[in-house]
């Protein structure tokens, strides 16, 4: 059995994608990222994983759908927080575990069914994202030691968290790259790439309002 975990943010104007602004008002910023989230939940639930659970810093809303074990986020930094994610998630009993984020709302359940096949032959499986991150990592028996002290959103990111996983003697899936939502430039990206989500629809209403 696989889990998937979804690591997120509270969608509040000013803490959430905050490199939207500008253009975007940090109003604006928010209801994006909450539609992010939101596709990407919504996704996790369509998948056959016997386990759904959303490490969270702050508060559910009404976009978190119904199935899904809510824990709080620990740590400082990013590393620390999914090093405490995997470890979390874990209990009771340790299983092997696909992470996500909130960045990618084009995601969808049959990348995330690829990802949990994978870990049936594999020790971990990666995901690279565009900005040189990843957007998924899956691991066989969830370490802490494999996420922490990881240097953490630099363009440098992914190469450093694939060699923590290579040096650990781990068997290795890759999966297709995807682009996070970073910047404005991203949001219009994504939402062309995956035009049904609801990130896309926010994203035309905003746009309608920037005009």
């Amino acid at each position: 059995m696989t889990q998937v975990l979804v690591i997120a943010k509270e969608p509040l104007p000013g803490r959430v994608k905050t490199r939207l602004c500008p253009p975007c008002t940090a109003e604006q910023a928010a209801r994006l990222a909450a539609a992010a989230l939101e596709d990407t939940l919504r996704t996790v639930a369509a998948t056959r994983t016997p386990r759904r659970v959303l490490a969270l810093q702050g508060m559910p809303g009404p976009w978190l759908p119904r199935g899904f074990t809510v824990i709080p986020q620990r740590g400082a930094g990013l590393d620390e927080r999914l090093a405490a994610a995997f470890t979390d998630a874990g209990r009771p009993h340790a299983m092997p575990t696909v992470l996500v984020g909130m960045d990618t709302p084009q995601l969808t359940a049959p990348l995330l069914e690829a990802a949990r096949a994978a870990l049936a032959s594999h020790d971990a499986v990666y995901g690279p994202a565009a900005d040189g991150g990843f957007w998924l990592l899956g691991l066989r028996r969830p370490d802490p030691a494999l996420v922490l002290g990881v240097p953490m959103s630099q363009p440098h990111t992914g190469a450093a968290q694939l060699r923590r996983l290579r040096e650990a003697g781990l068997s290795l899936a890759v999966l297709p790259e995807l682009r996070d939502v970073d910047t404005f430039a991203d949001a219009c990206d994504v939402a062309a790439s995956a035009p049904g989500t609801r990130f896309a629809a926010t994203l035309t209403t905003v746009r309608e309002a920037l005009d």
